[in-house]
């Protein structure tokens, strides 16, 4: 099956929120809007349910990989800073202070510093790009990006020549963040990727969606967007970026080293030790859908992992 590259998505080629209910409303929307056709078409379903589930489902040329709706994107999220519930982080984010805000970087670069959040915006033209998103539970959103190319950002800061991986880092304050008053995880939240990874023009640091600006529950008031790898790659309210010789350990790596490994490429072959990632749902829909390698984007990042056994480096 051809999988074509998701392209960036201008802001007027964006669906009204309005419209996202309705299928009907939507594909008239998106008639003519090239960007909404070239979407790659998603094979996907929901965690656990077999690998009998529905083979086929409508090609993104139809109007198959519509938007989320927003109240979804917003209300339905994985953030433990904010509560291990779904609805958590919409109910406590609020008390996240977006300002001021800066990004520490460390490590193998030319240009270590602090950097506010506000001047990078300035720095690197907001870009907006739909993609589709895979959390390793076993649900899937498609969401409309607002933000810029981590490679952009890293290429700026001139890694030297013995950089190998990229670390970021999440607010610490459980102040602010009441489940970092909890024990879930080791405070704070840690995330990494290869350096090729982070280069790659998929791979964003969002600070939007649908249009405006982030809210506290999706991450703000910057975050990590790399649409290939399960959801909890998607490190949030970053503070620190920190680049390394070695591979940084994530948080969910250290809490279950069995269970999430460093990579967490989406691969429908190999299962999670308590549940099939073979079918997912995509919120707002009951049917099912079968999981595609590399969540869809198979033709864009596969050359990054040649050569690698993608069972054992999960």
């Amino acid at each position: 099956m051809l999988i074509r590259r998701p392209p960036d998505i201008p802001a007027s080629e964006i669906t009204d929120e309005r419209l996202y209910r309705g299928r009907r409303e939507f594909i008239r929307a998106a008639t003519g809007a090239a960007a909404v056709g070239l979407l790659p078409s998603a094979l996907l379903a929901a965690c656990g349910g077999g690998r009998d589930a529905e083979a086929a489902s409508v090609p993104a040329e139809q109007g198959g990989d519509e938007p989320t709706p927003f109240e979804d994107v917003t209300t339905y999220n994985n953030y433990y800073e904010f509560g291990t519930g779904k609805s958590d982080p919409a109910r406590t984010a609020g008390s996240l202070r977006l300002r001021p805000w800066t990004i520490t970087v460390e490590g193998e670069v030319g240009k270590p510093g602090a950097y506010d959040v506000d001047d990078l915006t300035r720095r690197f033209p907001a870009q907006e790009r739909v993609y589709r998103m895979r959390c390793v539970e076993g649900w899937s959103m498609v969401i409309p990006w607002l933000g810029f190319p981590l490679g952009d950002f890293l290429t700026w800061l001139e890694p030297t020549s013995q950089a190998r991986y990229v670390e970021m880092t999440t607010l610490l304050d459980p102040t602010q963040m009441p489940g970092q008053r909890r024990n879930v995880l080791e405070w704070p939240y840690l995330e990494g990727l290869r350096l090729d990874e982070a280069m790659h023009p998929l791979a964003m640091l969002a600070t939007g969606l649908y249009g405006k600006p982030l809210l506290p529950q999706n991450g703000a008031p910057i975050r990590l967007v790399v649409p290939w790898k399960y959801g909890f790659k998607g490190v949030k309210s970053i503070v620190k970026l920190r680049l390394t010789r070695v591979a940084p350990m994530n948080s969910w790596q250290l809490a279950a080293p069995t269970e999430y490994g460093f990579f967490a490429n989406v691969n429908p072959e190999v299962d999670h030790p308590r549940w099939s990632q073979a079918t997912e749902r995509r919120i707002g829909e009951f049917r099912r859908r079968r999981t595609l390698m590399f969540n869809g984007y198979a033709d864009q990042v596969a050359p990054l992992y040649a050569g690698m056994d993608l069972r054992r480096n999960f």
